[in-house]
């Protein structure tokens, strides 16, 4: 089993922690907003995550997608969101001006974010994909195998968050702040364009 469990880690924790819209979103709020008031919204992205990886395991995905019509939609409605979200970062207080009243996106807006991005779905796809003849092909290691990603789930989110909040501590004139959130909102469009493209 500890086998199963590197070899999972081994696919999942470059794909998974690298740049891409859930990722660098928990950085950006952390840099906007900070630690505390982002982990409502960083719960939403991990718990969001976790459906995706569970519709992706349980094989739901591919009759979602069957639906003509429906991945277009789906795919214009994510980057309406991430848009938003991005313009949400970018003129988010810098810490000077955090207790002015504006507050850090809450759960709900992490959740939707997660499971409509794309990366996530193709991520997952390629990891339970890869993995897929690890053990004996039992039900347990299944099981093994999304216990897993959903637990790297819970790592990988909050690490960004933190990232992003040291960043803040870093460069903490007003202007700094304004420039770190204006370029995590440009890598939240770009690493959206980099999946839509």
């Amino acid at each position: 089993m500890l086998e199963v469990v590197l070899v999972v880690l081994s696919v999942a924790v470059p794909l998974m922690g690298s740049p891409g819209p859930s990722t660098l979103s928990s950085a950006a709020v952390g840099s906007a907003f900070g630690v505390r008031a982002g982990l409502a919204y960083v719960a939403g992205i991990c718990l969001g995550t976790s459906t995706v990886v569970l519709v992706v395991a349980s094989g739901v995905t591919g009759i979602v997608f069957a639906v003509p019509g429906l991945l277009p939609v789906l795919t214009i409605a994510a980057a309406i969101y991430i848009l938003y979200l991005a313009w949400k970062i970018a003129t988010a207080p810098v810490t000077v001006a955090r207790d002015a009243g504006t507050k850090a996106p809450s759960f709900l807006p992490g959740y939707l974010l997660a499971i409509a991005n794309p990366k996530a779905y193709a991520a997952f796809s390629a990891i339970l994909g890869s993995t897929a003849t690890l053990g004996d092909g039992s039900g347990a290691f299944v099981v093994l195998r999304v216990a897993v990603v959903v637990a790297l789930v819970f790592v990988v989110n909050p690490a960004w968050l933190l990232l992003g909040s040291a960043f803040t501590r870093v460069l903490s004139s007003p202007r700094w702040g304004r420039v770190v959130n204006i370029v995590f909102a440009c890598l939240l469009v770009a690493s959206m364009a980099a999946v839509f493209i």
